[in-house]
């Protein structure tokens, strides 16, 4: 058999041209360089597709902008199909509102431009289609799997990857997708070999000029399109949004028009006037300590009250607990940001008193803005008085940043999913409401003060299922022919139903305690039904419901309310005067200039020199201190199994408690609150356990004790487990840097 001869190379050689080279070598080495570039160009120009395809390279350049205009046309059309899985509703998007459909196919147009800067113009063109094409699959792939368009937000997660994945891609569509992704790479290689070069002299300064020019033009049709009402700058409900406005504009939308823009009239003086010289961050109560009542608002997950409906009847009230505190506290429409989605937006008015009109389009400010930045809030006024505070949610703490925004925000806790024992889910896999009551019950108990508690229900998320899914609903729904869409109103009713049991629940378990008290519940959006504004009494879309309990004797008022001006509305009730945009709503609503200011106010907190502090804002990143649960997880004994694993027994486990070794997550099983089971390790004396709760992306919540494992025993090292008087993310980003 004949042996591989593998030469060697020749280092001594190699330094000795090297150290003999010439200018003239040099020179013939780019010489040879350029006339080789110069064959293959030319066996390219004269190869047999390349003479196939130079009637249609000399089209493209003849009449390039003419072409432009057509293929952004035709892309635009085949984006919108896909992103409405359906070529008759692209016709009819394109047909019904020409002029959106012709804005954003000049945005694609546009784009176009950049080809006059490079000889491959035909490759450019394929990119520059490429990268529209690739937005418009996705978004009609994440479609397909939930009601929230593709959108800026998502980039921002994209390091979430293996997470994101998961959620979106099962193993069929993991395979084709890298097929895809593969035949796609092959394709642009090919036709960067291929596709041929302009072979006119390229004049980049016109082509600058160009770019330029029709970028400005952009602009300004922008402007009008915005002024005549074509587009909109604020998005209602996203998903409507790119529906009305295409999905170029929306995407950009997103891409670039974040935050909130710099009022022309900002300045210091300006900022002076609207806060009567700083005494808007005033904080300041006319009750007693002892008068001072537990402030519990609680976010009821796309809840409206179903009596709204005009299509439809029910055939047993759906709210009975609702009605009846309707009836005899201060209730009303809860006018919301958004309609069918935006839940985080809801709480982000809520929260802060904050407009979000003055934002992006389709802007979550959780995830542009406060999950890495602190804001003032209900948590840090109430906080001034002496209240503690705590945040709730039967869902992923994750889930919108919440974990992060809360703490930005200044509550003391968080009591996510991750710290419940949910026993009870719906049949579309959502936590039951029912579970927050022990929960902000164990919140309370906490603190020996007063309580401000923000609790988020997740229940009656969609998607309704459109086949009968429960066996035997409470409630009937009729008046709907529509068999599917009757499924999901009767199925949605039903959720309502339970959803009002858990807030009968809450308001009986809070009597009970003895203590003042003020609750709210209210809806936060619409669910995604398709409703119309005429399929409901109010006739419009962005009302809910909401209604102020109280055992302290409030006098009942009912008005509407918009979502930024309930907490200061509440306050005003109870004489508290805390906050600086909630003492901006008590002193000026209804007053000229009231929203102009307004977004003075919210600028100059969030984006501007804060001269509304004088220097002394009411929450740094210093001041952050929440920690994620009430309840600490504690280890009390360990029990070996017969042939390998042990059995943890402990308090307070969840199915997200985690068992640590030495620092490596075990192999485990939850079976209760007090008992997990480990496998596929051998204990030695010396080893490091402790109990991790940890919520998705393999974030670090919260942190027991370490227990040394000790002769068949464990040893607890107190003082090892998350610090309760710091920060959260403070002591878990240290963890990711070890």
């Amino acid at each position: 058999m004949k042996k591989i001869r593998l030469k060697k190379t020749d280092i001594k050689g190699t330094f000795h041209k090297l150290k003999n080279l010439k200018k003239e070598d040099v020179k013939a080495w780019w010489k040879a360089k350029r006339e080789r570039r110069a064959r293959i160009i030319e066996e390219r120009r004269n190869s047999a597709f390349a003479r196939k395809m130079q009637p249609v390279y000399k089209f493209m350049n003849r009449f390039s902008l003419v072409f432009h205009m057509l293929l952004a046309c035709a892309i635009n059309f085949a984006i919108e199909a896909i992103s409405r899985h359906s070529a008759f509703e692209a016709w009819g998007y394109m047909t019904e509102t020409p002029l959106v459909f012709l804005y954003n196919a000049f945005m694609i147009f546009c784009t176009f431009s950049i080809v006059y800067l490079v000889k491959r113009r035909v490759f450019t063109r394929i990119i520059v289609t490429v990268f529209w094409m690739v937005i418009g699959v996705t978004n009609g792939y994440m479609l397909m799997k939930r009601v929230t368009p593709f959108n800026a937000q998502d980039l921002k997660v994209a390091s979430d990857g293996l997470t994101l994945i998961n959620n979106y891609f099962n193993g069929f569509e993991l395979v084709v997708l890298g097929i895809g992704i593969a035949a796609v790479v092959v394709w642009i290689v090919s036709m960067w070999k291929r596709g041929g070069q302009y072979a006119g002299k390229v004049r980049k300064v016109w082509a600058l000029v160009g770019i330029v020019a029709s970028f400005g033009a952009y602009a300004l049709v922008s402007d009008l399109a915005v002024e005549k009402r074509v587009v909109s700058t604020y998005f209602g409900n996203i998903a409507f949004a790119y529906e009305d406005y295409g999905l170029p504009y929306c995407f950009m939308a997103s891409l670039f028009n974040t935050g909130i823009n710099e009022p022309t009239d900002y300045s210091e003086k300006t900022l002076d006037t609207i806060t009567n010289h700083n005494e808007i961050t005033k904080s300041e109560t006319g009750r007693s300590e002892e008068e001072l009542p537990n402030i519990i608002f609680v976010q009821l997950e796309s809840y409206f009250d179903v009596d709204e409906a005009e299509f439809f009847t029910t055939s047993q009230d759906a709210c009975p607990n609702l009605h009846e505190m309707y009836e005899n506290y201060s209730s009303g429409y809860f006018k919301v940001p958004s309609v069918g989605a935006g839940t985080a937006n809801t709480e982000f008015e809520v929260l802060t008193g904050m407009n979000l009109r003055y934002f992006g389009p389709g802007e979550y400010p959780y995830k542009t803005y406060l999950k890495e930045k602190t804001c003032e809030s209900a948590a840090t006024a109430l906080q001034s008085l002496g209240y503690g505070s705590h945040a709730l949610h039967n869902n992923g703490g994750n889930f919108y940043s919440r974990a992060r925004v809360f703490n930005n925000t200044g509550f003391d806790s968080f009591t996510s999913k991750e710290f419940m024992n949910i026993l009870q889910m719906t049949e579309n896999g959502w936590a039951k409401d029912d579970i927050l009551v022990q929960h902000i019950l164990e919140a309370m108990d906490t603190t020996p003060q007063q309580d401000f508690v923000f609790g988020i229900s997740v229940q009656g998320h969609g998607d309704y299922p459109e086949e009968p899914v429960l066996e035997e609903p409470v409630i009937k729904v009729e008046g709907i022919e529509d068999e599917a869409l009757k499924n999901k109103w009767e199925y949605y009713v039903n959720q309502v139903y339970e959803m009002d049991q858990f807030a009968g629940h809450l308001v009986q378990a809070v009597k009970e305690r003895g203590e003042p008290s003020v609750i709210v519940f209210y809806g936060d959006h619409l669910p995604t039904m398709g409703l119309k504004a005429e399929d409901l009494k109010g006739r419009y879309l962005y009302n809910t419901n909401y209604v102020i309990w109280d055992n302290i004797g409030l006098e009942k008022q009912d008005r509407n309310v918009a979502a930024y001006q309930i907490m200061a509305d509440v306050f005003d009730r109870l004489d508290i005067h805390s906050g600086s945009v909630f003492n901006y709503h008590q002193e000026r609503r209804k007053t000229k200039n009231y929203l102009a200011d307004l977004e003075l106010l919210q600028y100059d907190i969030l984006y501007g020199d804060q001269y509304v502090y004088g220097g002394k804002p009411p929450i740094t990143a210093e001041d952050t201190h929440m920690v994620m649960g009430v309840r600490d997880v504690t280890l009390q004994n360990l029990v070996p199994h017969l042939d390998d694993g042990y059995s943890l027994y402990g308090e307070n486990f969840t199915k997200s408690s985690k068992i640590f070794v030495n620092g490596e997550k075990q192999k485990s099983n939850f079976l209760n609150n007090t008992r997990i089971d480990i496998s596929e390790v051998e204990l030695k004396d010396g080893d490091v356990i402790s109990v991790n709760q940890m919520g998705s992306s393999n974030t670090l919540f919260r942190k027991s004790d370490d227990y040394i494992y000790q002769g068949g025993e464990l040893v607890r090292q107190e003082g090892t487990a998350t610090d309760k008087t710091k920060s959260w993310v403070e002591q878990a980003d240290k963890e990711k840097i070890k």
